[in-house]
């Protein structure tokens, strides 16, 4: 079993003890992924680029986690394999963004 697998299952086993599968539709976790990225945001804001280098250690695993939980239970909720889904994306993005097109820029694929 892999790594992703294994937290899927704890998650899927944590959030069916509490019967908390009625309230885990697409549309809720998903909600829930971005208020979770929101709150991964605020540890940064207004914060200048050498002080985010000191934000709270702990606060930032908390909502990391968060925002990985609920991106794994969306995942899981439309039986996609993360696994695949990624390296889906790695594809896509390779072929828009060759290499030797855009090595050191930051421009959007559009843009090269």
């Amino acid at each position: 079993m892999s790594d992703i697998q294994e937290l899927i299952d704890l998650l899927v086993q944590f959030r069916d003890e509490r019967d908390w599968g009625q309230f885990h539709d697409s549309k809720n976790l998903a909600l829930a992924l971005s208020i979770e990225a929101a709150e991964l945001n605020e540890l940064f804001l207004w914060k200048k680029d050498s002080d985010s280098k000191n934000i709270d250690r702990e606060r930032l695993k908390e909502e990391l986690a968060d925002v990985f939980a609920y991106a794994l239970m969306l995942a899981e909720r439309n039986d996609f394999s993360v696994s695949d889904i990624v390296k889906q994306k790695i594809q896509k993005n390779a072929e828009k963004y060759p290499v030797e097109e855009c090595r050191g820029s930051s421009a959007k694929y559009k843009e090269t």
